[in-house]
């Protein structure tokens, strides 16, 4: 289960508050190092001028008696209790000592230069150190500051960063929240428009947003997917009004010749032409079923073919030899040109090549030839069936593939798929991921399927 609210509008808001909370911490650390920096900047370098003050007054001084006999000289100077001051001679003594916080006094590594170090006592504090020849003595001077004021000031900072990064974080949510319902609105008014829109209503589009570039793209996507559905609608009310059609015709012979018959005693011979004629019929009937059955299973999500290797010249004689005596009743003759190695399904292909050589044996004018070829182009390998006859009407060309459809319905043949035989044709090659086409002119119709060379 997600953590994240569903409304995309929280979701944002979220956003513009993690963002802002990231900027505002990285700013205010940034400043709190800065700043932290500075301070102990400035305190060392306080602390390395009171350094060259002690030794300035040291020099000036007659001797560590007179300053220690006048302490306003450099009590002033330091001019705060978190300040430290000794001077400690190299046998350890103390001689001058301004300690408020009652330190230990430090035990120091001497060195020619002035040296700066943290000393970790039961105060912290920031100490600087110089050892100095006076009077032919070695002295040390010690300048420190207590860091508790500095550690104060620091703290109350860092509580004043976290309440900005709170209050900035609560108004980046706010404000983006705010944002992100009105920046989107369009998407609220795209949807309300899209709920308005069912099968009743499928010639409804979406109105494009044209201030918003992304919407608009959306809107046509949408406004594209709304044409293919109502093809889609309008095409299975076509299928519908056609089955219905197709299965009416033979129900209606079956029905009316039974009725016919059975009004007044007839002979046997009369039954078993009734029982022929409905016998044919019935072989219309179970050919369109299995047609529809076909037509379903290939077109099922996870339907799927058996690629091998099909040598189509030796298919396609096979597909010869079998059409041989329809050809020979319309006096055709059947030339196969066919040659190469095909990747495909070998039944698949058979049924496919199959229904187009029984569609142009029935409208091939007589005495002409039907001929299959193949050739490779544009990197696909076309497989064409050719035959002369009347040509295809132009108008008639884009839904010869429809599920049946027929150029004249009044010219159904016996025999014939019902309309359904191109339709499989398109179905088959669908799986293979080719496609089909047709070209019809004064020289003949040839109906092609294209294969996609390089597919696994």
């Amino acid at each position: 289960m997600s953590l994240w609210p569903r409304a995309l509008s929280l979701r944002l808001a979220l956003l513009f508050a993690l963002v802002g909370v990231l900027l505002l911490g990285a700013i205010g650390f940034y400043l709190y190092q800065s700043l932290e920096r500075e301070i102990a900047w400035r305190d060392d370098q306080a602390l390395l001028g009171r350094l060259e003050r002690m030794r300035t007054l040291l020099d000036d001084s007659a001797s560590i008696e007179a300053l220690r006999q006048r302490p306003q000289l450099y009590a002033n100077m330091l001019g705060n209790r978190d300040s430290l001051l000794w001077i400690v001679s190299d046998s350890g003594q103390v001689l001058i000592e301004i300690n408020p916080a009652a330190l230990a006094v430090p035990q120091l590594p001497r060195g020619p230069a002035v040296q700066l170090r943290d000393a970790l006592a039961a105060e912290p504090a920031r100490l600087a150190w110089l050892h100095v020849e006076h009077e032919g003595r070695g002295l040390t001077l010690i300048a420190g500051k207590l860091l508790a004021e500095r550690s104060q000031m620091l703290a109350a900072y860092r509580l004043k960063l976290w309440l900005a990064l709170a209050a900035g974080a609560v108004l980046a949510f706010l404000l983006g929240w705010l944002v992100s319902l009105r920046g989107l609105r369009p998407v609220r008014e795209l949807a309300a428009r899209a709920q308005a829109i069912d099968v009743q209503h499928l010639h409804l589009r979406l109105d494009e947003v044209q201030q918003v570039s992304e919407l608009r793209r959306l809107s046509a996507a949408l406004n594209q997917m709304l044409t293919r559905l109502e093809e889609g609608f309008a095409q299975l009310s076509r299928f519908s009004e056609d089955l219905a059609h197709e299965m009416r015709t033979p129900l209606s012979n079956l029905m009316g010749h039974t009725q016919q018959t059975l009004r007044h005693p007839r002979s046997v011979e009369d039954y078993q032409n009734l029982l022929a004629s409905n016998q044919e019929e019935y072989e219309r009937l179970a050919r369109m079923i299995d047609s529809m059955l076909f037509l379903a299973r290939t077109e099922q999500p996870q339907a799927s073919v058996n690629r091998e290797a099909v040598d189509l010249h030796g298919l396609v004689e096979q597909l010869c030899e079998y059409f041989e005596g329809m050809a020979e009743e319309r006096e055709l003759q059947l030339v196969n040109r066919a040659e190469g190695t095909l990747q495909a399904d070998p039944g698949l292909l058979r049924r496919a090549l199959a229904n187009l050589l029984a569609n142009a044996l029935r409208h091939a004018a007589p005495g002409s030839p039907v001929s299959i070829a193949s050739q490779l182009c544009d990197g696909r390998l076309e497989v064409g069936v050719h035959n002369l006859g009347e040509p295809i009407a132009a108008e008639h060309l884009p839904r010869l593939f429809e599920r049946f459809y027929r150029c004249d319905p009044s010219r159904a043949q016996p025999g014939d798929s019902g309309g359904l035989g191109l339709a499989i044709v398109r179905s088959i090659m669908q799986l293979h991921g080719g496609s089909v086409r047709v070209e019809s002119d004064a020289h003949g119709t040839r109906l092609m399927l294209l294969f996609p060379l390089g597919r696994p």
